[in-house]
Order: C-alpha cells, then structure tokens, then sequence
C-alpha cells in the first residue's frame, strides 16, 4: 500500500486491502492531487477484494478531479467481483480499467 512517484507526471498508488483504510487512502490521493494537479494517476487494486461505497466516492471525487485538469485516472488489478460493483453501479463506463500496471503506465503513456 501507499503512493509512489513514478515520475514527476505519474503516481502510482496500491490500495490497502481492507476498509478504512481503502477510503482514508483514496482520500490522502485526492489531497495530494489538488495540490499537484499535473499528474496522471494509476490506482492498482491488486489486495482489494470488495470496495465500500465510500471508496468509490472518494474514487469519483478523484476522477473528478483528473477531468478538470485533463489527466488520467487508470484502475487496474481489479478482482472480478470488485468489477462486478463497478458494473451493478453503473460506474464501469466511467473509469478506466486495465488488467495490470503495465497496461496502465502504456495507457498513461509511461513506459517502464
């Protein structure tokens, strides 16, 4: 878990695997992103089984956030049944989800 700087335009965040403290952590990204707006965001879900609705709040506030500034939100390593809450959510249109961290940096266009 925790927020690393790829590069100066790249984080990369792995989320921790229970709640709370998927919500506190999506919550430090959102802080951290309005301070440092020019920056695209990868989110790997890689230990997340499930998500509160809090989470994917704090997750919309954060794609929110990108938009306006006109950087990227990248999910990935999502388990099947966290994607299937995007999906019943109606949310799997509004984010960007990808298999792995790899594909994520490509999608961003940070290449390892």
């Amino acid at each position: 878990m925790g927020i690393q700087n790829l590069s100066e335009d790249v984080l990369v965040v792995e989320l921790p695997s229970k709640e709370p403290k998927i919500a506190n952590e999506l919550k430090a990204i959102n802080e951290t992103v309005s301070n440092k707006r020019d920056c695209d965001v990868i989110i790997d879900f890689s230990g997340v089984e499930i998500i509160t609705s809090s989470s994917i709040s704090n997750l919309l506030i954060l794609r929110n956030l990108m938009s306006e500034h006109g950087r990227r939100l990248v999910l990935c390593n999502i388990a099947v049944v966290t994607k299937c809450i995007f999906t019943v959510a109606g949310l799997n249109e509004i984010f960007d989800f990808v298999n792995d961290q790899s594909t994520a940096l490509a999608a961003v266009g940070h290449a390892d």
